[in-house]
């Protein structure tokens, strides 16, 4: 596997190594010793899919503290930009953001820890994402921010008028009202 440290600290893509033939693919998704090597020392209590046409755009979600979650994150079929969002008041990129091309051609994935907003849009039709956590879900404890915020200014690939959105995404608080719990 190829870790590749992004612009913020804790963000990381990793890219498995694939063997291909004739017969198709085999891929290691998910190694312990070697995300413990690269700093990712995980453990993960469940794992979750979706599935969604494109233009489905789910987040920007996360989890305060005690329920805080770290995610890994990656594409089954179709095509997604995955965001994250850095809200540790104390960190030096507060209220930046990474995003990435995930996709069932890439196989890429994606580290978000804990302390991050993360979302993302199906680019295409039929897309099954799915993602590791490293806590249980708690409703009391979800925390968000709209997805189009302007101070974010997160280029999400898509029109704002193609956004397929839930209606609890739909009324999540402006970045500058969100108050970080991290």
């Amino acid at each position: 596997m190829n870790i590749i440290p992004t612009t913020i600290e804790g963000l990381v893509i990793i890219e498995p190594k694939i063997w291909k033939d004739d017969r198709g693919y085999f891929y290691e998704s998910y190694n312990k010793k070697i995300f413990a090597d690269a700093g990712i020392d995980a453990e993960f209590v469940q794992d979750n899919q979706s599935f969604s046409q494109k233009g489905t755009l789910r987040g920007l979600h996360g989890q305060a503290d005690p329920f805080a979650q770290g995610k890994l994150v990656r594409v089954i079929q179709g095509k997604v930009i995955d965001v994250a969002v850095d809200i540790r008041k104390n960190s030096p990129t507060y209220g930046q953001h990474v995003s990435i091309e995930l996709s069932a051609e890439n196989f890429r994935m994606f580290w978000v820890p804990p302390g991050f907003l993360h979302g993302f849009v199906t680019l295409e039709d039929n897309t099954i994402f799915t993602y590791k956590v490293t806590n249980l879900y708690d409703k009391a404890s979800e925390i968000g921010v709209i997805w189009n915020d302007a101070d974010l200014n997160i280029d999400w690939g898509i029109e704002p008028e193609e956004a397929i959105l839930s209606e609890k995404d739909k009324v999540l608080p402006s970045f500058k009202d969100f108050v970080s719990p991290f």
